[in-house]
């Protein structure tokens, strides 16, 4: 391993931590020769593999099982008649803090390692982490999987962001920190359902999904971010279902706020009846928001459109997402409506490099990054990939998209990739400074105590926003819209 400081170590790609040669096997081998290959070489579970791609796993607990249950028939049996197919697995270049997410969610010792085509490049196992184990509070999420109260979760959430502090203290890049923030928050609120459950009698009925929207949908929360959810049921779910839905909504919405998460300021919320529909109503609320776009209907459809299935049933996911693309394919004018929307959020910037600060109350003299660059980036890029018929991942992960599909150019993509990540940090850096002196969380930041590099640095992010904001003219063709 290449001289690394321990802290960083958790985040450094998996690759350079995965040395161990894997022993495999094809689908087709007996269980006896398989049982003397894991023998030979002192395994308690080999991969089982068909055209380089592993396709199933068998360990010393299966065998075990076997010998329990079907003691004659081991000798027919063949590795594909018994080998468990739901593998879980990690990506050789996935950063180190997710492999433990990883096996302390799904209470496993051993990742499948895998490169950019599914193909077998190694396994990662808890031992080797515990090689690298240190004091560091990524560790925080094992706590959270075994936390048993909302207190503890409330406790627990709060030393979130020591273990935030720590990771800037490793000078991980931006896009790692707000991946292991969306981490810990999936974490946090699915430890909160389960206790929601088993001790308050509390819980989401089949046949419904629990729904996170906005910047939690797109895996994008700095601190403090706001509660957007929303639920979706099925059609046909009986009233008795349904009461039991809006129940567990409220009491979730509640339990979130008591942990530390705000309440959405417009309600947009599952707590909210008008943002808890059967999947029928939803699929009418859409149609309604993309064919007549008016203010209100095109902030409800920019928070709402970066869903993601947090909790029960996965399939509204794709039903939802594909209706939203149906229908934007079939309404001409909704798309430049939501980019004259967006470009109207200019970057607080002059012609000649002045920043545009606040003139009155509160934050007067003060940047919104948030309002001057974050939501017209986030909305922008979804937008145009709204328009290649896609929805989901991140906003790094949408821009990768579009470039390959060469909706944007090498140039534009590295100036608008900059300028996001540049902005979504010192968001999260002023945020974590903000909270360390006791003060309110928000997204203001004062240009005149930031250093000269840093004040260059934004003047350059905010001009990326302006290059988004023309792409979103030029192809919407809004200086030729009626206004």
């Amino acid at each position: 391993m290449p001289t690394t400081s321990e802290d960083s170590l958790f985040f450094i790609p998996v690759e350079e931590v995965c040395h161990r040669p894997v022993v495999t096997c094809s689908p087709g081998l007996g269980l006896i020769e398989m049982s003397r290959l894991m023998m030979a070489n002192n395994i308690s579970g080999i991969i089982s593999v068909e055209d380089d791609k592993p396709v199933g796993i068998v360990s010393l607990r299966d065998l075990r099982n076997l010998i329990a249950t079907k003691a004659g028939e081991i000798m027919t049996l063949t590795v594909r008649d018994v080998m468990k197919t739901s593998l879980i697995t990690i990506y050789s270049n996935d950063y180190l803090f997710k492999a433990i997410f990883l096996m302390a969610k799904h209470n496993i010792h051993r990742l499948i390692v895998i490169d950019e085509f599914d193909r077998l490049t190694g396994i990662i196992t808890d031992t080797d982490l515990l090689r690298i184990q240190t004091r560091s509070p990524l560790y925080l999420v094992q706590e959270i999987e075994s936390a048993g109260s909302i207190d503890q979760l409330r406790t627990l959430g709060q030393k979130m962001t020591g273990m935030l502090y720590y990771a800037v203290k490793t000078n991980a890049d931006a896009q790692s920190l707000i991946q292991l923030i969306a981490h810990f928050n999936d974490a946090l609120t699915q430890r909160l359902i389960h206790i929601l459950d088993c001790c308050h009698d509390i819980r989401l009925p089949a046949g419904a999904a629990y729904l996170s929207l906005g910047s939690e949908g797109r895996q994008e929360q700095t601190l403090r971010t706001d509660q957007d959810s929303a639920i979706v049921y099925r059609d046909d779910l009986s009233g008795n279902d349904i009461t039991e839905v809006r129940r567990f909504a409220e009491h979730l919405v509640s339990a979130l706020e008591r942990v530390g998460v705000p309440l959405c300021p417009g309600n947009m919320m599952a707590s909210n009846p008008e943002w808890c529909h059967s999947l029928s109503e939803w699929k009418v609320l859409i149609d309604r928001w993309i064919s007549r776009p008016d203010p209100d209907a095109t902030v409800h459809f920019g928070v709402f459109q970066d869903l993601r299935v947090l909790h029960g049933d996965t399939v509204f996911e794709a039903e939802l997402r594909n209706h939203i693309c149906k229908c934007v394919s079939s309404n001409s004018i909704f798309l430049p409506s939501m980019a004259r929307n967006i470009v109207r959020f200019k970057p607080p910037i002059g012609i000649f490099g002045r920043f545009q600060v606040e003139k009155k109350g509160d934050q007067r003299g003060k940047l919104d990054l948030k309002k001057g660059g974050l939501f017209a980036l986030t909305r922008g890029v979804s937008l145009i990939a709204l328009e290649a018929g896609f929805m989901g991942g991140t906003t790094w992960s949408k821009l990768d998209r579009l470039h390959l599909l060469h909706l944007v150019s090498d140039h534009d993509l590295e100036i608008i990739r900059d300028a996001f990540t540049f902005l979504i940090k010192m968001r999260l850096n002023k945020q974590l400074i903000a909270m360390s002196s006791g003060k309110a969380v928000d997204n203001f930041v004062d240009p005149m105590v930031l250093m000269d590099r840093d004040k260059d640095l934004l003047r350059a992010a905010f001009k990326g926003v302006d290059t988004l904001l023309n792409i979103l003219k030029s192809r919407y063709q809004l200086d030729m819209m009626a206004r």
